[in-house]
């Protein structure tokens, strides 16, 4: 059986930056030919990065996107590596025609690329458009009809991209009628919490019922709210898996596969075929030692913690932010997100600002003063006070209009420092308070990224105290003060103020929260649950209220399977 050496490169794109992206590709096929790899496959959309959205409606984008393809071909072959196939996800296009089948109005597809000896050799395009979820592609691209297979070095290796494997009666089950030896898989598969429990178990199903091996290679990094963790694998045509990439980093993996011969009889009873035939020559091989296997930790806290510092640090760094600056209370919220930012950032270019008010407590002063500490970051104070007075005797404010009033005056603050000094404001809101609309909007609610948006508030606390752990086994100081993990949440615009006393405590608050809005279920069928009616109906109706609120807020980095934005798209003016 033929050897056929594979490297997935698990790249992290700026989207549009064809120079950096294609720097990048090259980088690694350097790296996979001096290894001695017969193939190396790069994610969907390699070349631009991904999501692209509406440029793909561009006709100008898209021939940029054609014309960096093609001088990427030419530029591995200029390097001397033009003898190994490349394959990378472009978008391509326009088409020459309205296409039969999807949106009449696209004009691309969501294609692979096989590159080889300074030109592109064959395209494959993807055939399930995905529509759900975060996903638009329907909107957006035109889908593919036909299949591909690529014979290298005496092997049958198909094409297929993300969606196309997770679809019955596709391109892989086209394949399977010419027994191909491999499958390469090219993905832009976001983050979800637990995701994991579903994606590796369905591609090895898919290589079982196939038969072959299956090669899955996916972005890693930020792309405004969604998070790619990479995870690229292998698995045998048993299902088995043989290697791992690791997770939220840049990675090649390398692996050797014993695969079966091309069986060239079998390929006319592939539809739609379109053979690409390379050129490889006989390469020696340089022993490889045993294939990487990097298993995800099974505590999810650290899986998402990590997802959450790579959003932000891309976010701000794609971005061009040289900083980042966000309201210290003393709070748990503003303490995780500190903590996250220093972990994306690192400490100096994270700035905190302590808005104390008449009604802030001691222990909230102190607790901002500590963390800054224990984090090493920059901290100042700017009391509220004397802003808030002069405008609360000119309005006659009183009430909930004097307690946003504060709120809304820690906002100018933060956004005048974010104009003066040049820094992205982090808003500090968790899930929770966004579902229920527990936020001042234009006041606590200010910023540009709000890095725990899509965190229950259970779940804040809980990564707290796993933040806590680990620096603690690692020997080093604890970042976010133990205080403010224990004592009870207050938005402290008023006197004595706690959460609860607006709202249920929030292990309740959160389990109906995922029950209505993840679940989507009925207000009947949370009730049916065991939660109070009364409490039930106050949710919902607080839920509901708040969807004026949501669609001003930052985005911030998905880690559910439902979160608030494109995930959940509902109405403003309703009485459904």
């Amino acid at each position: 059986m033929p050897v056929l050496r594979v490297a997935l490169a698990q790249t992290n794109p700026r989207l549009g930056d064809f120079s950096a992206n294609s720097a990048e590709i090259l980088s690694h096929v350097r790296s996979a030919f001096e290894a001695g790899a017969d193939l190396v496959a790069f994610p969907e959309m390699a070349i631009t990065g991904y999501p692209i959205e509406d440029l793909a409606r561009r006709p100008d984008f898209l021939k940029r996107s054609r014309e960096a393809v093609d001088a990427l071909a030419e530029r591995i072959a200029s390097a001397g590596h033009g003898s190994i196939p490349v394959i990378v996800g472009f978008p391509s296009g326009p088409v020459s025609a309205a296409p039969a089948d999807g949106n009449p109005h696209a004009i691309a597809h969501n294609s692979a690329a096989v590159l080889q000896e300074g030109r592109v050799i064959g395209v494959y395009h993807k055939r399930h458009l995905p529509n759900y979820s975060v996903f638009d592609e329907y909107r957006n691209f035109v889908p593919g009809t036909g299949t591909a297979v690529v014979h290298v070095a005496g092997v049958d290796v198909g094409l297929a991209i993300c969606e196309d494997v997770w679809q019955d009666n596709g391109p892989l089950d086209d394949l399977a009628a010419g027994h191909p030896g491999l499958v390469v898989v090219i993905n832009g598969s976001p983050f979800e919490r637990d995701k994991d429990d579903v994606r590796l178990p369905l591609i090895a199903r898919q290589a079982e019922k196939l038969n072959a091996h299956i090669a899955y290679v996916n972005l890693v990094g930020g792309q405004d709210d969604l998070v790619f963790d990479g995870d690229s694998f292998v698995v045998s045509n048993g299902g088995r898996l043989i290697a791992r990439s690791p997770r939220f980093a840049e990675h090649l993996l390398i692996v050797d596969m014993d695969l079966p011969e091309a069986q060239l009889d079998r390929r006319a009873q592939i539809k739609n075929l379109a053979l690409i035939e390379t050129e490889t020559p006989v390469r020696r091989h340089i022993p490889l030692t045993a294939p990487l296997i990097s298993e995800p930790n099974p505590d999810s806290r650290e899986q998402v913690w990590n997802a959450l510092v790579l959003g932000l640090r891309d976010y701000v760094n794609k971005n061009g932010f040289p900083s980042v600056v966000l309201g210290l209370s003393g709070g748990i919220d503003s303490a995780v997100c500190a903590a996250i930012a220093v972990d994306a950032l690192g400490a100096d270019r994270v700035f905190g600002v302590s808005m104390p008010s008449q009604w802030s407590s001691d222990h909230s002063r102190s607790d901002a003063d500590d963390l800054a500490e224990r984090l090493s970051v920059h901290l100042r104070t700017e009391a509220i006070a004397g802003m808030v007075q002069p405008v609360e005797e000119q309005l006659g404010l009183s009430a909930v209009a004097a307690e946003n009033l504060q709120a809304r005056m820690r906002g100018v603050i933060l956004m005048g420092l974010s104009n003066a000094e040049g820094h992205l404001v982090l808003t500090t809101g968790n899930k929770t308070e966004i579902a229920v609309g527990y936020s001042t909007i234009y006041g606590d609610s200010v910023g540009g990224f709000a890095p725990i948006k899509d965190v229950p508030k259970t779940l804040v606390w809980d990564l707290a105290r796993w933040r806590n752990e680990i620096a603690e086994s690692a020997g080093l100081v604890a970042p976010i003060p133990e205080n403010s993990i224990t004592k009870p949440p207050s938005a402290e615009l008023r006197p004595g103020q706690v959460d609860q006393d607006t709202l249920p405590e929030y292990d309740v608050l959160d389990s109906i929260l995922d029950a209505y809005i993840t679940h989507n279920r009925s207000r009947d069928e949370v009730i049916s649950l065991g939660f109070d009616p009364q409490t039930v109906d106050r949710v919902i109706v607080l839920v509901d209220r708040a969807e004026w609120k949501r669609r001003q807020g930052a985005i911030g980095p998905k880690i559910s399977e439902m979160a608030f934005g494109r995930d959940r798209r509902l109405p403003i003016t309703s009485r459904a």
